[in-house]
């Protein structure tokens, strides 16, 4: 058990919404994968409650992130501005993620670069 968190690139699809959508298995492709790391995960939380979403735990919930977020998130990682987050099973953030963390910047500005969209979604 733990936090699991997922990053997914998808067919672009401007009907759809920002928040609480269902990710059907044949239609995205993996982009990055964490094991732990709360303060992302709170930070992507954030992100998900700001554009609407409903989840109260957001677990399994989804959230896009368009190419400001992940500006935005760039900043705040290299800035080490993460909001301090904790959980059940969750783990903790040690700092040692920060070249992790901007190897997905790079993934998810390739992806919108070939014009699809990024996703997250955790599960723990």
């Amino acid at each position: 058990m733990g936090l699991d968190m997922y990053a997914v690139s998808l067919a672009k699809d401007d009907n759809r919404p920002t928040t609480d959508f269902k990710l059907d298995e044949d239609k995205y492709t993996d982009l990055h994968y964490w094991r732990k790391h709360p303060n992302l995960h709170g930070w992507m939380q954030d992100l998900y409650f700001q554009n609407g979403g409903e989840n109260e735990d957001f677990n399994v919930a989804t959230v896009l992130l368009n190419e400001q977020d992940i500006n935005r998130l760039e900043e705040d990682i290299k800035a080490k501005d993460l909001p301090e987050t904790s959980g059940f099973f969750f783990g903790e953030t040690t700092g040692e993620e920060l070249e992790d963390d901007l190897e997905f910047i790079a993934k998810a500005r390739e992806a919108h670069a070939q014009g699809r969209q990024v996703a997250y979604y955790a599960w723990w």
